[in-house]
């Protein structure tokens, strides 16, 4: 009897699989490219040092997204625990407290309250999305009443140094995000965590049944991104010297926006922070490009929102579903 030879692999990247590793690549230099040639300003070096500044924020906040949406939830309240944090630590670099007991404070905020979100979901069965907007709104409503609707200002020179600061040519802000994204991509890739973290939004049934902690890992990973909240606001609150009441608002959205446009599927178990990292550059390239040819802002959001439709919309068509 003959026998049958394997079949040769194929050298050829199929369509649905090519997209997802290139075609946000292919998209990004796309909107450069077209960008550096409607505007001059755009390539300049301060131009982009300044949108990689702008794109800090949400990247971390985003990291800490991406850890949610690859577990198969949302967290809708990084805005407000972002608030709720930074006007604590700022309130108590005001009152003299030490940057080094101000800033683990406010960090500490931070992952308490994600890990509220992480418990309410976990324990009580509580919906990811309405835990979380529940979370929005009584963390907002705390910042308010914690800080009477006022701003907080003239933070010490030592805390501002990591929102303005520069260290070989590089803003601080931009080296504090890479090691962000280098830690989250340890975390995904090199630990037990995060194969599963993958697991769980991809098969939670099969999780639990190869014994994965599903309650401890869904308070692990609300955690952090009320840590990555946290720290994201530091940044902001140390550019700006200033820690407003309404700070953080809509910051949910942008960071959704940024995982999605990644690549990261919204039912969970598919992703990574390469694409969040490329996604948060888009969607910033995107408002500079916006900004730099003087587009009202009455019309930016429109269209911010249409740009990011269409890029999934597009994904969604030419990705076919795998078998």
């Amino acid at each position: 009897m003959a026998s049958v030879q394997p079949a040769a692999p194929t050298l050829i990247l199929d369509r649905r699989t090519f997209i997802q590793r290139f075609g946000l690549v292919f998209s990004f230099l796309l909107l450069v490219l077209a960008l550096s040639l409607l505007s001059e300003r755009f390539l300049t070096v301060s131009n982009l040092t300044n949108v990689l500044r702008q794109a800090t924020i949400n990247g971390i906040v985003s990291v800490g997204m991406t850890l949610v949406i690859l577990s198969g939830g949302i967290d809708l309240s990084v805005g407000s625990v972002l608030a709720l944090s930074v006007t604590i630590g700022a309130s108590l670099m005001k009152q003299g407290q030490p940057v080094v007991l101000a800033v683990p404070a406010a960090l500490a905020t931070g992952t308490f309250l994600g890990a509220i979100n992480g418990v309410m979901i976990a324990r009580a069965k509580i919906p990811p999305f309405i835990a979380t907007l529940g979370m929005l709104t009584v963390a907002r409503g705390l910042t308010l009443m914690y800080t009477q609707g006022q701003p907080i200002t003239g933070l010490p020179a030592g805390f501002r140094w990591i929102g303005t600061g520069v260290v070989g040519g590089i803003p601080v802000p931009v080296l504090l995000t890479l090691l962000v994204f280098a830690a989250g991509w340890v975390f995904l890739s090199l630990t037990k965590y995060g194969a599963q973290i993958y697991l769980m939004g991809d098969n939670p049934t099969a999780a639990r049944l190869v014994g994965i902690p599903l309650e401890r890992m869904t308070v692990l990973v609300y955690a952090l991104s009320g840590f990555c909240a946290a720290l994201a606001g530091l940044v902001l609150v140390a550019r700006l010297d200033s820690a407003q009441p309404i700070i953080g608002q809509g910051y949910e959205f942008n960071a959704i926006a940024a995982v999605v446009v990644g690549g990261t599927s919204f039912a969970g178990g598919e992703g990574g922070l390469g694409g969040t990292l490329l996604g948060t550059l888009l969607i910033e390239t995107l408002n500079n490009g916006l900004n730099l040819l003087n587009v009202s802002p009455l019309w930016e959001q429109v269209v911010k929102g249409v740009v990011i439709a269409l890029a999934l919309l597009l994904y969604r068509v030419l990705s076919p579903p795998a078998r």
